[in-house]
């Protein structure tokens, strides 16, 4: 069952941007550790490696945006199997602000973005609109969508 989220309780920052209260509980969503940070520095609350995308699809996408549409799909599959872990973040969601903290300075094609979505309940979400929302400011250099 999908709880009802606000989506305002679910914010993206990246690692390296100065922790603030208002990011609530601070999770990081990356299954390594962000390069050069110290524990404190981070002040990371929770680290989910089990809702990233597997090493293998980390690898296969490598970034590279001709991927992206692919890697959504394939990652949101992935997702499909980690319910429990799922069902986690959307309580914490659910009972007040929290931060997917990432390490990836692509923020238009950034995974985070996905998880995101599937944690309100919207995975099919268009790219646009998840680009959109993060609130880091490469995201607004984005590329505009080929149609």
């Amino acid at each position: 069952m999908i709880m009802k989220i606000l989506p305002a309780n679910i914010a993206l920052k990246r690692a390296y941007d100065p922790p603030d209260e208002a990011d609530g509980l601070r999770v990081l969503v990356d299954r390594l550790w962000p390069r050069g940070l110290t524990k404190t520095s981070a002040a990371i609350d929770r680290w989910a490696k089990d809702v990233t995308p597997s090493t293998e699809l980390r690898k296969w996408f490598h970034h590279d945006p001709d991927h992206w549409d692919e890697f959504r799909r394939r990652y949101i599959a992935e997702l499909k199997d980690k319910g429990t872990e799922l069902e986690e973040l959307r309580k914490l969601a659910q009972a007040g602000p929290i931060t997917l903290i990432y390490a990836a300075r692509d923020t238009p094609h950034l995974h985070a973005t996905v998880l995101r979505d599937a944690l309100l309940g919207s995975p099919a979400k268009s790219r646009a609109k998840a680009d959109t929302k993060t609130t880091s400011k490469a995201g607004a250099k984005a590329k505009p969508r080929a149609k």
